[in-house]
């Protein structure tokens, strides 16, 4: 998409911000393994993982086991199908953040959403939280780009998807490695502390931190 200069855009990642999934992917991780590998891991072992993406986030805990029948496509699939049964009528949106949505929407803002995470388990949790990925400008998963965060790629993407140019852009992100990514894409970035402590997301470079989504709106980033 061309970009207009004019456009200004709020990029959005998804887990810790629009969205927190961490409790069902791990589960469905471990409910995998179980089944698919006679394993018993626990949700604790995807911990370190969080933020890389499936393809690590199952990968690391296969490599901490010696499991050498794991199959990154095969385990992450039934892990996604284990996925988006555990969340139907249970997943939730973070707060305020349907209401952040639809008014930056409303003041005619580009709104765009950036995650690590695959196609399959973006487009599963925003349906379920009522934010389908058609209420976005862009939609941007993992599999788009060959570097994630805390590389700035996603976020790049996302912009040029939007049609924004990236001085135009505010990053949400709620994580060390996601500030980071935004400001390297030279974006501002709004930091939520659902996720990290307020030190290490202020030192991370964010320009603005909120406890979350219920407590700024898309003024606060782009006066009216």
């Amino acid at each position: 998409m061309e970009q207009d200069i004019n456009s200004r855009a709020i990029i959005f990642d998804m887990d810790g911000v629009l969205t927190d999934s961490e409790w069902f992917i791990a589960e469905a991780g471990r409910l995998m393994f179980l089944e698919t590998h006679h394993t018993a891991v626990s949700r604790e072992d995807f911990k370190d993982f969080v933020g890389m993406g499936e393809n690590r986030f199952l990968g690391g805990v296969a490599e901490k086991y010696g499991i050498t029948g794991f199959s990154v496509e095969r385990d992450k699939a039934r892990t996604y199908a284990i996925y988006a049964d555990l969340i139907k009528g249970k997943l939730k949106a973070m707060p305020g953040a349907r209401e952040f949505v639809m008014a930056a929407k409303e003041r005619r803002l580009k709104v765009a959403v950036a995650t690590s995470t695959d196609y399959t388990k973006m487009a599963a949790s925003l349906e379920a939280i009522g934010l389908d990925r058609g209420i976005f400008d862009a939609a941007v998963n993992g599999l788009d780009v060959e570097r994630r965060k805390p590389f700035p790629d996603l976020f790049l993407e996302a912009a040029g998807r939007a049609g924004a140019a990236p001085e135009n852009c505010w990053v949400v992100e709620d994580s060390v490695s996601g500030v980071r990514a935004a400001k390297a894409a030279g974006m501002k970035c709004l930091g939520l502390l659902t996720t990290d402590s307020e030190e290490a997301i202020r030192s991370s470079g964010a320009d603005l931190v909120a406890k979350d989504l219920s407590a700024v709106s898309p003024d606060a980033l782009f006066p009216a």
